[in-house]
């Protein structure tokens, strides 16, 4: 920690700004005044949080349209004819819901059959909202692991209050109870998972030197059922600086792998596959290449590299015995893989064409892939649900921006696949349209990015828009149906854009690498297009367009608003990174340097003090009054950045909103309805910012 010291101007500041100050609060750092907001459950830190959230709260309960809203999106995460997801295993089906009565939520399960024939016949297996009161927890549930092929044992992972770290126990379920003496591990930002009944892989704090830099763990163990976990032997570990290792087993018909990855950073891992003794041995792939899964003896990875003569983008299996490639898939300019999946009898390839998905099956013949068109729907997105390599049946659902999303089931003894369910429309799309459009970033690159709009639109530039964007870590954003943006801002009037920018996987590899680290700024100059794109066009206007995004895409909209306030009226940056200089001494920053690069180096880190929202303050600005809203217990992307930013920009007395959700995680909301209030917050704030009538 730096040394700090009394900055009486800045704690004057801050009590005109409705900060109070007790005798407590801890002095102040004079290169960074606000440093003590890092302290996350500190007390003068959590009464400067209560203060601006009773601000936001008590100006947005003034406006009719905050319990309208919130209302509206409870009623959407609450409906009970919202669909019913669930993992295929064994007989059964698998189901986690929440609603009004069941606030926490129920971990369920149902025969298969009756499920299909739209007739479901619920069993609960464990009730979280009874757990909580039993045990006088705030337990988040965060997901389970089952044991093939019986599944009669399951890992649960629970939180206190939404955090990624989590406690693991394990649960039987003929006696649909927690297992005496099992195989727990205490809360902690652990990794356990399935070798056997009686085996685990166990990534977890075994004291000093077995957690990296990043909070992730360094050491991992294979944990022998009633063996005492601090004795249990290490079979592999990482240096501190390294971002953290993790074990898993992949269970199928014929054999069950058992591999480890070392991640030297977030791009970069070695993989090891573990034994029958015990011992590894290094799986035979670039180190850059992302690992789908192992299947018939197969090794599948995505390169992110050119390598062996098959070139970036593409999909290659590797045989365990005879370390033989092959080219499984290759991409073309407009395409990229966005999902590998394995029934047990094919592969299951999910690609996108221009943003669009669709989904492929292959099979190997005579040391050839095989690869065909499944002729699942197509124009929006599609995602494979459920497969798994010990059974050929999986779920897929499809929708786009303003159709509601259909859930279907492919079974392997039938040519076609079976309609299970159709989600109701959540808000009214009659009058609305989608079109992709393509904008032109500053070095010539085309951007695209999809449009909803009234389709009797004037292109007079007085549509009050709203842009999302995220652009980073490879991922996509796709054509999906945005229920509560569709309810509270799309069927209200108002335009929503997606941004399909660089630094995400929209076109592969290629396209994420060209925003990676010192080259961020080519996501940011994208963003600015797709703006500028639409302003000129008529759709908008800087006044009437406003910005969204969440953690990553929180440090987007930071950096556009900061660097190019003349553009928007409004910003909602959520949960966002934002001090550029400390996110990697922030909870698990440092696990991000892979992408966004080293403050601590001199070329990276003054790049990121260039393009760093909390440096880019200045007062001497005008800035569009911004909203920052982030969560206590979001132990991946530290509140201090929001907190921070807020701080600074009234100190610099620019106009700006705040609210921290005391419970919630990295999702910001610990249940349902905190998730509606926090809509109801962001989207009366963009309705009152950008003047869209009701």
């Amino acid at each position: 920690m730096d040394k700090v010291k009394l900055v009486s101007g800045a704690i004057a500041l801050i009590i005109v700004s409705c900060t109070p100050i007790s005798e407590s609060t801890p002095q102040m750092n004079e290169l960074d005044p606000y440093i003590w907001l890092e302290e996350v459950e500190g007390e003068s830190a959590l009464n400067w949080v209560r203060a601006e959230n009773d601000l936001t709260l008590n100006e947005l309960h003034t406006d009719p349209r905050f319990e309208q809203f919130e209302s509206e999106a409870l009623a959407i995460y609450e409906a009970k004819d919202r669909l019913v997801y669930g993992k295929i295993r064994g007989d059964y089906i698998y189901n986690f819901w929440r609603d009004d009565v069941h606030i926490r939520g129920i971990w369920r399960r149902s025969l298969l059959a009756v499920y299909l024939d739209n007739n479901p016949e619920w069993d609960v297996l464990l009730d979280i909202d009874a757990l909580a009161d039993a045990e006088n927890e705030n337990w988040v549930y965060k997901g389970t692991s089952g044991l093939p092929p019986a599944y009669n044992r399951f890992l649960i992972e629970l939180s206190r209050g939404g955090k990624d770290a989590v406690v693991v126990r394990e649960f039987d379920i003929s006696s649909r109870s927690f297992v005496d003496d099992g195989f727990t591990v205490p809360e902690q930002k652990s990794s356990v998972s399935w070798i056997n009944q009686d085996q685990v892989f166990v990534a977890a704090d075994f004291g000093p030197g077995s957690m990296t830099e990043s909070g992730y763990p360094s050491s991992i163990r294979v944990w022998n059922r009633g063996e005492d976990l601090n004795t249990s032997t290490e079979i592999a570990r990482m240096p501190v600086e390294s971002v953290g290792l993790w074990g898993w087993t992949i269970f199928t018909t014929a054999t069950n792998y058992s591999l480890i990855s070392k991640s030297k950073d977030f791009w970069t891992h070695i993989i090891l596959l573990l034994d029958e003794d015990m011992g590894t041995r290094t799986v035979g792939l670039p180190p850059d290449a992302d690992l789908k899964g192992v299947w018939k003896n197969q090794v599948f990875a995505i390169l992110r590299s050119k390598w062996e003569g098959s070139p970036k983008g593409s999909l290659i299996s590797l045989d365990l015995s005879s370390n033989e490639k092959a080219d499984v898939f290759i991409p073309n300019t407009k395409s990229s893989i966005m999902d590998v999946n394995f029934c047990s009898t094919h592969l299951l390839l999910t690609i996108q064409e221009d943003v669009v998905d669709k989904v492929l099956r292959g099979v190997k013949n005579e040391n050839m892939w095989v690869i065909e068109d499944l002729n699942l729907p197509k124009g929006g997105t599609l995602s494979i649900y459920g497969a798994d390599p010990l059974n050929a049946n999986f779920f897929y659902t499809y929708n786009d921006l303003i159709t509601p999303t259909t859930l279907g089931y492919y079974s392997g003894a039938t040519a076609d696949p079976m309609l299970v369910q159709q989600s109701p429309p959540r808000f009214d799309s009659n009058n609305l349209e989608v079109n992709q459009k393509f904008a032109t970033s500053q070095d010539g690159t085309k951007i695209p990015y999809f449009l909803v709009s009234r389709k009797d639109m004037l292109l007079d530039g007085s549509n009050p828009t709203l842009l999302y964007g995220y652009g980073g870590f490879e991922v996509s954003e796709k054509s999906q149906y945005w229920s509560k943006t569709g309810k509270l801002w799309m069927e209200k009037g108002g335009v929503f854009a997606l941004a399909n920018i660089r630094g995400g996987g929209e076109y592969g590899p290629a396209w994420h690498q060209a925003a990676l680290k010192t080259n961020r700024h080519k996501s940011y100059e994208d963003f600015f297009a797709i703006a500028e794109d639409m302003i000129n066009s008529g759709i908008t206007s800087p006044g009437k367009l406003g910005i969204m995004g969440g953690s990553g895409g929180g440090l987007l909209v930071g950096v556009a608003f900061t660097m190019r306030p003349d553009l928007f009226g409004a910003v909602v940056s959520q949960v966002p990174l934002l001090d550029m200089m400390r996110y990697h001494k922030l909870l698990a920053g440092a696990s991000w340097m892979g992408e966004y690069g080293d403050p601590d180096d001199p070329v990276e880190g003054a790049y990121l003090k260039a393009h760093s929202p909390y440096h880019l303050l200045d007062p001497q600005k005008t800035y569009p009054r911004a909203m920052f809203t982030t969560s206590t217990k979001d132990d991946r992307v530290h509140p201090g950045h929001a907190r921070k930013m807020v701080a600074r920009m009234k100190q610099q007395g620019h106009p700006v909103m705040y609210y921290e959700n005391i419970e919630g995680g990295h999702a910001a909301g610990a249940n349902l309805k905190q998730y509606a209030t926090l809509a109801a917050i962001e989207y009366t704030y963009l309705h009152r910012q950008l003047g869209l009538a009701q």
